[in-house]
């Protein structure tokens, strides 16, 4: 009887610390300390990742590329044929918002006129076929932060 209830409270104990870490990997901060495939930022957005790269070097408002690519949680691409989606984006005292189409086998592309200031925010709201709406919002000129490995050794962390 006392062995099943310390197997019990073991097994309690690790899926709390299985969720937690999991938890902690899918946040924001954790995500910034990540390389992304395509050197934009990520967000998670229901099951999914999002990755936003903007200009980064446009500092008048200018019609400028929004692009944004859609993986799982392992990184695996995910169809974007018969997506859609806007990307709304505020930078300085403007906003815009840009219609987002699909533009290769994962991603979505659209054309906006925005300035990549350091305040720029953008919240994408995406439609992949036959599922509902996800939305995510980004920071895309914010300073990333250190590389996970410097700061918590989880650089190798898989989903």
């Amino acid at each position: 009887m006392m062995k099943t209830k310390t197997l019990i409270y073991s097994a309690a104990a690790s899926l709390l610390l299985f969720a937690g870490a999991t938890a902690f990997a899918h946040s924001d901060e954790y995500l910034d300390t990540q390389k992304t495939p395509n050197g934009g930022q990520q967000r998670m957005a229901g099951i999914y990742h999002f990755e936003l790269v903007v200009a980064k070097d446009s500092k008048e408002a200018r019609d400028n590329p929004v692009i944004v690519y859609v993986t799982d949680h392992a990184n695996v691409k995910i169809p974007t044929v018969g997506a859609g989606g806007t990307a709304t984006i505020l930078a300085g005292k403007q906003k815009a918002s840009v219609k987002l189409v699909p533009d290769g086998d994962n991603r979505l592309k659209g054309i906006g006129k925005y300035a990549s200031t350091p305040d720029m925010k953008v919240v994408v709201s995406l439609t992949l076929a036959g599922k509902p709406a996800e939305q995510a919002r980004f920071t895309p000129m914010a300073p990333m932060a250190a590389p996970a490995a410097a700061k918590d050794g989880h650089s190798d962390h898989k989903h």
